[in-house]
């Protein structure tokens, strides 16, 4: 089965001048104790874009501007009020919390995308991790920790998040299960997109954006990012001509053929130096450890 969710709308905002913050925390004063259940903001949409020196993330807003707001950078990603890990992809984690808000409507219905992905140079992905008692919760997935700018817009009312991107990308592509393909049984089941990576770790940066899924567009032509269950991944080395990864979280076919492998293998081997590529279940298992041959762990057979 393919993994399908929701996603919003990119937008772009036009640049604006505002002071530098310390890329460590942004906390106005207070404590959460005593914040009304009821939340006097409803989060309504969350975009990103990219402009010179630095991507833009913008939660936006119907009703006034939250009362309160924290960033700070997370070695993971909490879920509120879980207190459980929350997958996101990145190579650091910026936390943001909003007060007086929420991203639910009177009945229940999410206002706001849970999960969505964008294929600009840092931000790869936010990540709701709470909407309870009148604070929202995300995660922004980067691939490079650096410093970032919070200021607040009206007319809508908006948060806004610059994270500076003093570094050079390079485009690489990355794999996503076609899934009207598929369906239709039309090969090849799988279809490119590029992603901007870090030239010093285009592999890692392109499984990153892999585990960050598809952008609200391609979702909505149709690809789908198809995870059998793990949540990330660890150890990714490559010895000319293997690469070799481990699967973290879980790992289960679900009885279909088209599995995460398929979309890791063309991914990797776009790079020179790789022909054959291993992956290894989260216990460090596969079916051929050896050798120069693909290879999968028995949890993504059919």
């Amino acid at each position: 089965m393919s993994v399908r969710s929701w996603w919003s709308v990119v937008w772009v905002l036009p640049a604006v001048s505002i002071p530098l913050v310390a890329a460590t925390a942004v906390n106005a004063a207070g404590s959460r104790a005593g914040q009304a259940s009821t939340a006097a903001s409803t989060l309504t949409d969350v975009r990103a874009a990219h402009h010179a020196g630095f991507d833009r993330v913008v939660f936006q807003f119907m009703g006034p501007v939250p009362s309160r707001r924290s960033v700070r950078y997370v070695d993971r990603l909490i879920g509120d009020p879980s207190g459980q890990p929350v997958r996101i992809a990145g190579r650091a984690v910026l936390e943001v919390s909003l007060y007086r808000a929420a991203a639910h409507d009177g009945g229940g219905r999410a206002t706001a995308p849970g999960r969505i992905s964008f294929a600009v140079p840092n931000v790869i992905t936010a990540v709701r991790s709470g909407d309870f008692e009148g604070v929202v919760s995300y995660g922004i997935g980067l691939a490079k920790r650096t410093t970032f700018h919070v200021y607040t817009l009206t007319g809508p009312s908006r948060v806004v998040i610059d994270i500076s991107t003093p570094f050079r990308t390079v485009l690489k592509r990355v794999y996503f299960e076609n899934l009207p393909r598929f369906d239709a049984g039309t090969q090849p089941y799988v279809t490119s997109v590029l992603r901007p990576v870090l030239p010093e770790m285009p592999a890692t940066g392109a499984m990153d954006r892999l585990f960050a899924g598809p952008t609200p567009s391609e979702y909505a032509a149709g690809l789908r990012s198809q995870l059998s269950q793990a949540t990330g991944l660890t150890g990714l080395s490559i010895q000319p001509p293997v690469a070799r990864l481990k699967l973290t979280g879980g790992c289960s076919s679900g009885g279909s053929t088209f599995t995460i492998a398929d979309e890791i293998y063309p991914t990797l081997k776009q790079f020179d130096t790789v022909s054959f590529v291993k992956i290894y279940d989260p216990a460090g298992h596969t079916e051929s450890p050896t050798g120069r041959r693909d290879s999968i762990p028995t949890c993504l057979e059919p």
